[in-house]
């Protein structure tokens, strides 16, 4: 078989679907943080040329492909949003419970980081930004503590936006179950990384390359996220002309017991849709 991870990450993922395939399988990694691939390559180096790595957005992957002589390929794993060592590393950026540099960048070679978004755009951007990605109600209040921050000093750390950020919600918010800067920060890592916008696309580019009987399992860990999921499969398998089978009507949920091992897996919602054979003329 031929797997494609287009968010190949630190290699968890990659490294139990080749221990798990039959020989000869190869895998396919893309991944937009060029330190994961490096460590990647490194964990899955036993694979010899089962492995192929490739730093990208997965928004691009028909060319990847293509660049690899791959024409179609038997299954498709998303991994969508930020990685465990990611958040883990205060030089990131993407944290408000370490101090680092506001940086957000799931691609350090490119784009705007956070601090420039931050300290750039207009409130009412700002606003709507923490709004839709962060569905954040204090989101106006809180752009506007920002704004006023920003003209007596740059924000240009985690420790600094959080500060702003606490000093600009009511006290029951601010010790609420939830911290007060997670919706904030990840509204601005989701607005940095451009991530909303690539989901569909990327979506319909992974069905056009695969197979029929292939697979796709697409792992969100936001309801943005996921309803992008959601429809884009649904709106493939509908109709005469439907290209895929729903496997999951609904997601699959992780356990208790995976939640207590892994507590970041509480949000997560799997969903699954199998190619379907071509129709005949």
């Amino acid at each position: 078989m031929t797997l494609l991870d287009c968010t190949v990450g630190y290699g968890g993922h990659a490294e139990l679907l080749l221990e798990s395939c039959m020989a000869g399988t190869t895998l396919i990694g893309l991944d937009r943080d060029s330190r994961a691939i490096d460590f990647c390559r490194q964990r899955l180096i036993r694979f010899g040329e089962q492995i192929v790595l490739q730093r990208g957005n997965h928004r691009d992957l028909k060319q990847y492909l293509a660049e690899a002589g791959v024409s179609a390929v038997d299954g498709v794993l998303f991994d969508f949003g930020v990685s465990s060592p990611q958040l883990d590393d205060p030089a990131r950026g993407f944290s408000f419970q370490q101090e680092g540099p506001l940086d957000m960048r799931m691609d350090q070679t490119s784009g705007l980081t956070a601090t420039e978004l931050v300290n750039r755009s207009p409130e009412d951007r700002l606003a709507d930004i923490i709004f839709q990605y962060g569905e954040e109600r204090y989101s106006r209040r809180i752009a506007r503590a920002i704004v006023r921050e920003r003209e007596r000093r740059p924000i240009e750390t985690t420790g600094a936006l959080t500060s702003v950020i606490a000093g600009s919600v009511p006290s029951s918010y601010r010790h609420g179950r939830i911290h007060c800067a997670t919706r904030t920060f990840q509204a601005l890592r989701m607005a940095v990384n451009l991530e909303l916008e690539s989901l569909e696309p990327s979506l319909r580019n992974a069905v056009d390359v695969l197979a029929p009987g292939g697979r796709i399992c697409a792992i969100s860990f936001h309801s943005l996220e996921d309803r992008i999921v959601k429809h884009t499969f649904r709106s493939l398998a509908q109709g005469s002309e439907a290209s895929l089978s729903l496997l999951t009507k609904k997601p699959v949920l992780p356990t208790e017991e995976e939640c207590r091992v892994n507590p970041r897996a509480r949000s997560a919602k799997l969903r699954v849709v199998e190619r379907l054979p071509a129709r005949m003329a």
